[in-house]
């Protein structure tokens, strides 16, 4: 529950190679890479941030501390020069990658954060809660861009920027998915329904056109940005709730997280689990990334 695991090698061989990355003194929440793959973020329930190298393994500076509760989840901004992080105290905070250095602190939802995320540009970040609702912050100043984007009856776990920044993917707590204007805060589509249990983690592929889904039912989905509609899945495989779902930087796999302590890679077309499960962690499997070269 204290350590990150990095896999390397092509999917009919993983894995080839594997990093532990231990230093952390509580369970591991959330883990990113940075934008060139050489670096990655950690966010835990001690606490602190910790940023590594992807390569050797050691961290790179000091633990970032200045939460006062769990650090549930982390991500690198575009240019790999900064690192967001919230926290279950409520609270988000901007840290500059190379020094560590604490830059902004964001106040202003009402509940523990679980999800943050940059715009492709940078100069956004939006974060999902517990108290329903999703905020846009300018990144540089941590003002609020707009009101709250309400909809979802039950908290908000994840949220993802589209990778061409014009639209808003969350998951919740109410089995359903939305995807708002990144611009408008509005409502574009959803909720998309199907999933029988939270939603705990969603991410678009990297033309923007579908976002998966991984949820304590136990099952991945993909979904047709456009119409609505599950076009593959549901991916079924795991014994426990699926956490933490990505797509890889190609758009034909999804790498899955879960409770059941494994980590598998999927096949979108055939829904096929093409490698894994991988089975060295001793607990729960809380957060998953692709390397951008994978």
């Amino acid at each position: 529950k204290k350590i990150i695991t990095l896999d390397r090698g092509r999917p009919v061989s993983w894995p080839a190679q594997q990093v532990t990355l231990t230093g952390h003194t509580d369970a591991v929440r959330s883990v990113a890479f940075s934008p060139d793959g050489k670096r990655i973020v950690s966010g835990s329930y001690d606490r602190t941030v910790r940023i590594w190298d992807a390569e050797t393994g050691q961290a790179i500076v000091r633990p970032l501390n200045g939460h006062k509760d769990y650090v549930s989840c982390i991500a690198f901004s575009p240019d790999g020069k900064y690192v967001v992080s919230g926290s279950l105290d409520r609270t988000i905070r901007i840290w500059e990658a190379e020094t560590g250095r604490a830059m902004g602190l964001f106040n202003g939802h009402t509940d523990w954060i679980n999800s943050v995320a940059f715009s492709p540009s940078g100069k956004y970040v939006i974060s999902g809660s517990y108290d329903k609702t999703i905020r846009m912050w300018n990144a540089e100043t941590g003002q609020a861009m707009a009101k709250p984007f309400s909809g979802h009856t039950s908290c908000v776990t994840s949220v993802a920027f589209s990778p061409d920044g014009n639209h808003i993917v969350s998951g919740s707590g109410d089995k359903t998915i939305r995807i708002w204007g990144a611009e408008t805060g509005q409502a574009v589509a959803g909720p998309f329904n199907g999933h029988t249990n939270w939603v705990t983690s969603v991410a678009f592929s990297p033309d923007s056109k579908y976002v998966v889904s991984g949820s304590y039912d136990k099952t991945i989905r993909i979904w047709n940005v456009g119409t609505g509609q599950a076009v593959a899945g549901p991916f079924g495989g795991h014994t426990m709730r699926v956490s933490s779902v990505a797509f890889s930087p190609g758009g034909k796999q999804v790498v899955s997280g879960s409770n059941d302590n494994t980590i598998k890679i999927w096949d979108i077309e055939t829904g096929q689990s093409v490698a894994g499960p991988f089975d060295g962690h001793t607990g729960r499997v809380h957060s998953v990334a692709f390397s951008p070269d994978a």
